[in-house]
């Protein structure tokens, strides 16, 4: 009996290890890494041309790609996912040959492709593309109809990818230059995307095309169409690189209320203006348009979907108040036009990057309006919902996210590294300094931590191997013993080393604890030590 139950035992361990195993296909590979047919082209260009028909939930159309060649090569990756189609490929007005691969596209190339040269074809595609289940998590077109039984429909993508609905390069380092986005719709109804439109042309089959322009480089998830019954308004904000065109687009019962709420918009750019610098897309200008799903950060072209209420669909994050002092979505998703859009992961494993800065910039805007006091009460309010499951930094060259702790560890962390710089007006210049360094570019880990760590004046490797690449709270423990104080790091990886503002006895000071025990004299006759509330560690008094 009780060698069967260890064999039961032992088979269901096993079964439940390779259960929590990630497992990567090839599939995953061609879509995550910087393939042989992908790395000798450098896209400038897309004229992205689509129909989209909400009569049979079907797109069709044709992306025309320039490209720069920088190594001679004759094999090109195009993604677009299943069950769309690619009908045909063109160039020079030849028609090329190209064999599917799962999500991948592989074209062989007629022409010769010599470095230096700037070449371009021509992908048609067509098919009904993945209909988006909970977006934006799930990713894929959102076909809705409004209260008035109008079409409303919208694209959210990010992660699974801009390929599962128009063809394109679809990695995240190589972002496009700029690009032309037709629409076509039915007469009824408006697309809005991003960028600044250049033209609306009715036709005779009853449809009408809106065509915008991105003047600045984008990247592909932040490529989106937004169509509906939409009426817009407009204003200008004064900022820091002068005038900025804003323009709102709602569903038409929606106006009066979106008039109201949408007064957070200059809110939000003044806040964060002050924290990370001018809005990195003047040329483009700033839209917020209504969408069919919560929201998403789409490229000068933000989407919304929260209810007009304050906070997270009317609640608060952080548990505080403050959380209610602001609608989320506006603040959250204009937060990423810096870390996302201006500043862009070059892999989804770095995905931190844009949402541990976003998720700590609601609290920077409590701050700016309610005092410094309330911004750290609310990044504190959102520790309840770190999980500690598994690392913020996923695994690389696969499309493979890291930890939802991105969200609210990674603000924390964020919080924390302000602690340690310990001077408001330079961690400003240093959050400034982020994106005016790494305007408008594709980064990774290491270039981020590389410019913190000297920004700061630290080697901040342990720090960010301890909080991004481990699951551990940092613990400081400590004792008294006659009259001295014994203080280390533990549940932490090797080489911890973090500073910490600690008040002992009544007064504060900084600490520098390491792996060993240190010891620090003391003469108070009660002795008392408490650990700075702003740093996310653990604390713990333990005995001698």
């Amino acid at each position: 009996m009780k060698k069967y139950f260890s064999i039961v035992f032992i088979a269901f361990f096993i079964s439940v290890g390779v259960k929590a195993q990630e497992i990567f296909t090839h599939q995953d590979t061609l879509r995550g890494s910087i393939t042989k047919e992908r790395a000798w082209w450098d896209v400038k260009y897309y004229h992205l041309d689509v129909k989209v028909n909400p009569a049979d939930s079907t797109i069709s159309g044709s992306n025309t790609i320039r490209y720069q060649v920088l190594k001679e090569y004759n094999r090109m990756q195009i993604d677009l996912q299943n069950p769309m189609e690619i009908y045909k490929v063109i160039q020079d007005g030849n028609e090329l040959k190209y064999k599917r691969d799962g999500n991948a596209f592989f074209i062989e190339l007629v022409a010769p492709q010599k470095p230096g040269d700037i070449k371009e074809l021509a992908v048609f595609y067509g098919g009904k593309p993945k209909i988006a289940v909970n977006p934006p998590w799930d990713g894929g077109i959102t076909w809705k109809k409004d209260k008035n039984g109008k079409p409303f429909i919208a694209s959210s993508c990010q992660g699974l990818g801009a390929s599962v609905w128009w063809p394109n390069k679809d990695h995240m380092y190589d972002e496009v230059d700029d690009m032309l986005i037709s629409v076509n719709v039915p007469k009824n109804l408006m697309d809005v995307s991003n960028g600044r439109l250049q033209s609306v042309v009715d036709l005779k089959d009853g449809t009408r095309t809106f065509t915008w322009y991105v003047s600045n480089p984008i990247n592909n998830y932040g490529v989106n169409i937004n169509i509906g019954d939409y009426v817009s308004f407009s204003e200008k904000y004064q900022g820091e690189k002068g005038e900025l065109d804003c323009d709102y687009y709602v569903l038409r019962d929606n106006l009066a209320a979106a008039k109201i709420q949408f007064k957070d918009v200059p809110r939000m750019l003044k806040a964060f203006e002050h924290w990370f610098g001018p809005y990195p897309f003047y040329e483009d200008s700033y839209k917020l348009v209504e969408a069919p799903y919560l929201g998403m950060e789409h490229q000068s072209c933000i989407t919304y979907g929260n209810g007009f209420k304050n906070g997270y669909k009317g609640t608060d994050l952080s548990g505080t108040g403050w959380g209610l002092k602001f609608d989320f979505i506006i603040v959250h998703e204009s937060g990423h036009e810096w870390f996302a859009n201006n500043i862009t992961y070059k892999d989804i494993a770095d995905m931190w990057i844009h949402e541990s800065f976003t998720n700590y910039s609601e609290s920077l805007f409590v701050e700016y309006y309610y005092g410094k006091e309330a911004g750290n009460a609310y990044v504190r309010g959102t520790r309840k919902k770190i999980k500690n499951d598994k690392p913020i930094i996923g695994k690389y060259n696969v499309n493979n996210e890291g930890s939802g702790d991105m969200y609210y560890k990674g603000g924390n962390m964020l919080h924390t590294l302000r602690q340690i710089v310990n001077d408001d007006e330079k961690w400003r210049t240093i959050l400034r300094g982020l994106n005016s360094t790494f305007y408008h570019q594709t980064v990774t880990t290491k270039q981020i931590e590389d410019f913190l760590s000297k920004a700061v004046g630290l080697d901040l490797t342990p720090f960010f191997d301890q909080y991004l690449r481990d699951i551990r709270i940092p613990t400081f423990e400590y004792y008294f013993k006659n009259n001295n104080l014994a203080y280390r790091w533990t549940n932490c990886v090797p080489g911890f080393n973090m500073p910490v503002k600690v008040t002992l006895n009544g007064k504060e000071q900084w600490l520098k604890p390491q792996a060993e025990w240190a010891n620090l004299p003391q003469t108070a006759k009660v002795l008392k030590l408490e650990v700075d509330k702003d740093f996310y560690v653990n604390v713990v008094k333990s005995k001698e």
